[in-house]
């Protein structure tokens, strides 16, 4: 593979567009149109052509229509349909099946025919943004008691990155896929999955590289992303992307409520992970049967059936506005299993021992059952809601300081959320002892990323990033917990010197350790051939965020380093939502 930055000139008339390749491989090259905009643009379309068919995936536009396998037309996205004057409009792509930049015959845009120069050059250039503005970012002085208006001028399109995170999670889904399904190379999968009696378990997602349905992270990502877009639904409405978020949560949400076949019972997890690890294949082609784990009162698991609990919770206030019957029945899942979870006791992992080798309860269920309490708070109002949190931080400690917010580990959330809803002086002095600690203490990469863990580091950055963006809404250190937040979610988009967003900016990871991205397309067999292939992924993961570098900021794209490079449906949960965060604070 050769990278850096290749520029071909292309002809629009009298203005002079390129064609940048960012990265070349035996077969398929990633690279952008890059088109001047004199004069502003309302909406756009635009056309490339190929001498030979050709696998093309352009998430910047929407594909009306391909002929031959040659013909790619595409329209703008609601987001991006604006193009300011005097700036650059980069359409990003990759493309596929023997391919190269030669390969492309014509360009039009607007219509406009675009004619390829015998000329080009090489240069490092800068990065372009896909809207075409100009990228800056602006520290406001802003106090704790100042309502906080207009303090970032995005220096990313937080807009596509948005988009681009759902269509990971649209890439993660398991069960039936629905008639507008975006990624083209997914089908229907793990139609069989069944509980003990033969219950409906299809659907929901499947959790990282792998194919197993690990519920306690799936419901703890769940509840970020609900959190989010609870906070930012201007920030989904901007992207154009609010209905495209109700339907991630649904996604969860509809196999909880499968999951939760009776008052006291949960199925926890789909799939032995051990044998989802001996293979390497696609979904779609996995027939054999697979098992799964429930708790009940037997066997509790008060971990898992409470964080599901603050995911409904959470959801129902996300959907009251839009599907009041639904909210509704959320509501009543979540109450149902917060009480199972409460009456009946343990750890979830003690329970499903399959689990504990991949997502051990480490920190104890104290933190969820307060978390539940807290969401059902917040949905409800209730004050036998608010005892409870009480009486949880007592029997439990929860008034500690935690040294990171995940999966496992909610205290913070706690904290920050109590302090949003109760606004009492004990849980915003808890939540700013956490985020200054965060902030101004935790170890930092020498480039700024605040390091937690060398497993996943960029989804703790994340998920801390969203928690100190909710504390700087109460009114902490407001503006000095968004330009943290700032500097965490820039420094994965490019800051650092590369994206580590598949298919977002400059220089992003091609080879994920991810089975199915890693496979070639249909009918094409896929095995272990396709896990030590040193070539990029065949499909394009568009939009996932990979574990990250180590604290020295180093960082190799490789396929068998599932601690760098995998990704999972929970790195991104708290990363997306303090996107949409940072793109409700961007100034117009």
């Amino acid at each position: 593979m050769r990278c850096g930055i290749v520029f071909f000139a292309l002809v629009i008339g009298l203005i002079q567009a390129k064609l940048r390749v960012d990265q070349i491989w035996p077969g398929g090259f990633q690279g952008a149109i890059e088109i001047p905009i004199s004069n502003q643009v309302t909406e756009w379309n635009i056309e490339i052509q190929f001498h030979k068919k050709a696998r093309l995936d352009a998430w910047l536009g929407i594909l009306r229509s391909e002929t031959d396998g040659k013909i790619f037309l595409y329209d703008n996205q609601p987001w991006n349909a604006k193009l300011e004057a005097n700036t650059v409009f980069s359409f990003e792509f990759t493309v596929n099946d023997g391919v190269t930049p030669s390969d492309v015959k014509s360009v039009s845009f607007k219509g406009q025919p675009v004619n390829i120069d015998s000329s080009s050059s090489s240069t490092t250039g800068s990065t372009p943004n896909p809207t075409g503005s100009t990228p800056t970012f602006q520290s406001t002085s802003v106090s704790s008691t100042t309502p906080l208006v207009a303090v970032i001028d995005g220096k990313y399109n937080y807009g596509a990155v948005l988009q681009a995170s759902l269509l990971f999670y649209e890439a993660q889904r398991a069960g039936k896929l629905p008639a507008n399904n975006r990624i083209r190379w997914r089908g229907d999968s793990m139609l069989m999955d069944k509980g003990e009696n033969g219950e409906d378990l299809t659907g929901g997602y499947f959790d990282a590289g792998d194919y197993v349905k690990f519920g306690f992270p799936m419901a703890s990502f769940t509840t970020l992303l609900a959190w989010g877009a609870i906070e930012y639904k201007d920030a989904y409405e901007k992207a154009g992307e609010f209905n495209a978020m109700l339907q991630a949560i649904r996604w969860s949400t509809d196999y909880f409520i499968k999951a939760h076949v009776s008052e006291r019972e949960f199925y926890g997890q789909v799939g032995d992970g051990h044998a989802d690890h001996a293979s390497w294949s696609r979904p779609e082609d996995w027939t054999a049967a697979r098992p799964a784990w429930k708790v009940t009162t037997q066997k509790p698991g008060t971990d898992l059936v409470c964080e599901t609990a603050a995911a409904l919770a959470a959801a129902s206030i996300l959907f009251r506005s839009v599907d009041a019957t639904y909210a509704s029945k959320l509501l009543t899942h979540a109450q149902q299993l917060y009480k199972f979870g409460n009456e009946y006791r343990g750890k979830y992992s003690d329970s499903i021992p399959n689990a504990a080798e991949f997502y051990r309860s480490w920190s104890g269920f104290g933190d969820e059952l307060a978390w539940a309490a807290a969401w059902l708070l917040r949905a409800t109002g209730e004050a036998s809601y608010e005892a409870d949190v009480e009486r949880h931080y007592r029997e439990f400690g929860l008034d500690k300081r935690p040294n990171e917010f995940a999966w496992d580990e909610k205290t913070a959330g706690v904290q920050i959320l109590m302090a949003k809803i109760t606004t009492k002086q004990v849980y915003r002095q808890q939540a700013e002892t956490f985020c200054n600690y965060i902030v101004r203490q935790a170890p930092k990469s020498l480039k700024g990323l605040v390091f937690l863990s060398q497993w996943g580091a960029l989804r703790h950055a994340g998920n801390v990033a969203f928690v100190c963006l909710q504390a700087a809404e109460a009114g902490i250190n407001s503006q000095e917990y968004i330009d943290f937040a700032a500097r965490q979610i820039n420094y994965m988009l490019g800051d650092s010197g590369r994206s580590y967003v598949i298919g977002f900016g400059q220089n992003s990871p091609q080879r994920p350790h991810h089975r199915s991205s890693s496979c070639p397309s249909r009918p094409a067999v896929c095995d272990w051939n396709a896990y030590n292939s040193p070539q990029p992924n065949p499909q394009l993961l568009i939009g996932a965020l990979v574990g990250g570098p180590d604290q020295n900021d180093s960082y190799e794209d490789r396929r068998d380093d599932y601690i760098k490079n995998e990704v999972a449906t929970d790195y991104n949960g708290g990363f997306q939502s303090a996107v949409a965060g940072l793109l409700h604070y961007q100034t117009k």
